[in-house]
């Protein structure tokens, strides 16, 4: 029978990084440390327990966030292991959501990257408490002082250092351990045998001087170890693992670790740090929800004998069991065959099996209880984001954001049959993933998919073919433009249609005006008098909705508008919930002719690595793709670093062309910046595409 673990005892902590900084070469090296995996796997051997997924193995990258338990001396770890890659952003997202913690690796030679900076800000939105493990400590270039620094400059980290390298590249042999004040030196390959000696003479200078430092920042943990501090200018090595244990889980403090995963060398300590310092679910407060019948807000606090209550952060189809929810549990007992209130969706759901995840494989459980990461078998309705919990004690818990689509491609299936699976595997795939979304165009009959980027659309395409053996014609990718305004405008609209019997009549007048960016539709009734019937002013709205979604000058969804229904008039036996809908409409497309329309287009923010001598044939390219050069900095090894906002639009192939400029060696990464106005020129084709394609 396993081991029950004490909610003290459990830690939920997510490795997250900029892609390829060895998140799951990491993660290989605790399952191997622990006793999960009796064998070392790869990446780039396409090994890897948590890179299961055939498209990951091929890539070698981390597509979808992977699930593990492993047991570290008196510590249960629930580990997810999350992509680098900026288009799968939304599984650090959702991971983040429901941990309790994060390693963030860094690796030694670039330290803070642009993902490392995302997947940061994320943490930061969440509270969650952070150590940082700075990896590739062998590699040529690596420097942990720099990596420190940029973790201070570019996260504004607060950072320590309760331990420090012993030599540096290919000479990385150990670490002084500056809380207990040892140093431990790896012996052997496989990094199992850890020598452990105490300060030697040449290191003693940097030890008093890294101890001190460590010491008088844990020492604001609280009152008692500052008196302490303030009295003998020292603490003991439990006060200060106590005390940084304190400033960690308060997030005050960022303590950083070293090693080199992929040459086994930093993970026991690692893992030590993540014991000793990362919280269990007893040190963080009360989880925050509503409650859906009083609609006041309320907390839970995390413990196996409060009311249950947890929360569904992402849903997978599997092959072997079909459709698996990942779950948080946040308080209280789960059993299987028990039922549960989605709070949610106000649906009561029947738990069929519980199982605990490693990777693509699971083990299935008799109970689960409050601090556990678990996947559950039998659930119809629920969906990212719901919340499960007990009948009698309803709560919604906070759900999570996902960011909106930026780019679409067509997709046609070859036959009917193809239409089939096709659709029935969008299905699954956009429960799967939020950020993934489809429709149907009426006019051409394509299916247009969209989501974060181009690889994003690639997985998902290829997924398509292989796991529901759909044959499909795939068009290029598409830009997801917005339309909107510049100016306030009015206009009338008016729907009178008179048959044999009972006619349609729909009379208005609207006011449109542009909103700040970001602020997306409001709508607002100034009519009076009952000049138009309460119940046709949602019809009006609706009506405004409808002509919004489907563009109006270019066929794009218009966004950032305000609109106003001043006046109309009604027909007391002719006016309808349609005829209303239809004059909204006609109004607000007359009034966005005289409005100064624009169109949108997502801008990127593109940072591009290249050796020094190619930096002027890279900025001279980029400055033909419309970009705006924000920043330029000079890397290890003269590698130029150039920020720029480029627009989507132009990004289209840039890893050839950069590939082409720079012989290979320049490399690139761009998320999502902004939606911003088109140049006149870019304007005026997209409107002329637009009516030719009519």
């Amino acid at each position: 029978m396993e081991k029950k673990y004490t909610l003290s005892q459990i830690r939920n902590i997510g490795i997250a990084a900029h892609i390829d900084a060895g998140k799951t070469t990491l993660t290989e090296r605790i399952l191997f440390y622990t006793g999960k995996s009796h064998k070392i796997g790869e990446v780039h051997d396409g090994t890897a327990t948590m890179d299961w997924m055939v498209q990951e193995q091929e890539r070698g990258i981390t597509i979808t966030s992977a699930a593990t338990t492993c047991y570290w001396k008196e510590i249960s770890i629930n580990i997810i292991d999350t992509p680098g890659h900026v288009d799968f952003t939304v599984e650090v997202e959702r991971s983040l959501r429901v941990l309790d913690g994060m390693v963030a690796v860094f690796c030694a030679v670039a330290g803070v990257q642009p993902q490392s900076e995302t997947v940061w800000r994320q943490a930061v939105k969440y509270n969650v408490p952070r150590i940082a493990f700075i990896n590739k400590m062998d590699r040529v270039g690596a420097n942990f002082d720099r990596a420190i620094k940029t973790m201070r400059d570019n996260l504004g980290a607060r950072t320590v250092v309760p331990q420090y390298p012993i030599g540096n590249e290919a000479d990385f042999v150990g670490v002084i351990d500056v809380v207990d004040g040892v140093e431990h030196y790896y012996e052997d390959e496989k990094g199992i045998k850890v020598t452990t000696v105490p300060i030697k003479s040449e290191n003693e200078a940097k030890y008093r001087e890294l101890r001190e430092k460590l010491v008088e920042a844990v020492a604001e943990a609280n009152d008692e170890y500052l008196e302490k501090f303030m009295e003998t200018g020292d603490l003991s090595n439990d006060e200060v693992k106590a005390a940084l244990r304190i400033m960690t889980i308060s997030g005050r403090l960022v303590p950083v670790f070293c090693g080199t995963a992929f040459k086994n060398k930093g993970v026991q300590t690692l893992l030590d740090a993540i014991a000793d310092y990362l919280p269990a679910p007893t040190d963080l407060p009360p989880v925050e929800g509503i409650n859906p019948k009083s609609g006041e807000p309320e907390t839970r606090v995390l413990d196996t004998n409060a009311a249950f209550s947890g929360l569904a952060f992402k849903i997978q189809t599997d092959p072997f069991v079909g459709r698996l929810t990942y779950f948080r549990i946040y308080s209280g007992k789960l059993l299987p065959g028990s039922y549960a209130l989605n709070s949610t969706r106000n649906k009561r759901e029947r738990i069929g099996r519980i199982l605990q995840m490693h990777a693509n494989t699971r083990t299935e459980l008799k109970e689960a209880s409050a601090g556990d990461i678990i996947g559950l078998i039998g659930l119809k309705d629920t969906k990212t984001g719901d919340t499960l919990c007990a009948d009698e004690n309803p709560i919604v818990l906070e759900n999570i954001d996902f960011p909106d689509p930026v780019i679409f491609v067509a997709i046609e299936p070859k036959s009917k049959a193809d239409q089939e699976k096709m659709s029935s595997g969008m299905e699954k795939l956009t429960e799967e993933d939020p950020t993934f979304s489809f429709k149907s165009d009426p006019e051409t009959g394509q299916t247009i998919i969209s989501g974060m980027g181009e690889l994003h659309l690639e997985i998902i395409t290829d997924r398509l073919m292989r796991e529901f053996a759909v044959q499909a014609n795939v068009g290029k990718p598409q830009v997801a433009y917005r339309e909107s305004i510049s100016l306030k405008a009015k206009a009338e609209g008016k729907f009178v249609r008179q048959t044999g019997g009972r006619g349609q009549y729909g009379h208005v007048i609207l006011e449109i005006e542009p909103l700040e960016r970001g602020k997306g539709f409001e709508f607002e009734s100034k009519v009076v008098g009952g000049r138009i019937p309460k119940e046709y002013i949602s019809s009006i709205e609706k009506g405004v909705k409808e002509a919004f979604t489907t563009g109006i000058v270019a066929g794009y969804n218009m966004i950032d508008v305000k609109v106003t229904a001043l006046d109309g008039s009604f027909h007391p036996v002719d006016s309808s919930d349609i005829a209303f809908q239809i004059a909204a409409s006609y109004a607000v497309k007359d009034a966005v002719k005289n409005a100064g329309p624009v169109i949108l287009e997502p801008i990127m923010a593109v940072e591009v690595e290249v050796p020094e001598v190619n930096m002027g044939d890279v900025i001279s390219d980029l400055s033909s793709r419309r970009g705006k050069i924000e920043k330029i900095e000079v890397g290890f090894n003269n590698i130029q670093k150039i920020d720029a906002q480029v627009p989507l639009s132009e990004m289209f192939g840039y890893s050839t062309a950069l590939r082409s400029l720079t012989q290979g060696r320049g490399v690139y990464t761009m998320q999502f910046l902004m939606y911003s106005e088109c140049p006149k020129q870019v304007f005026e084709t997209l409107v002329a595409n637009n009516k030719n394609s009519r």
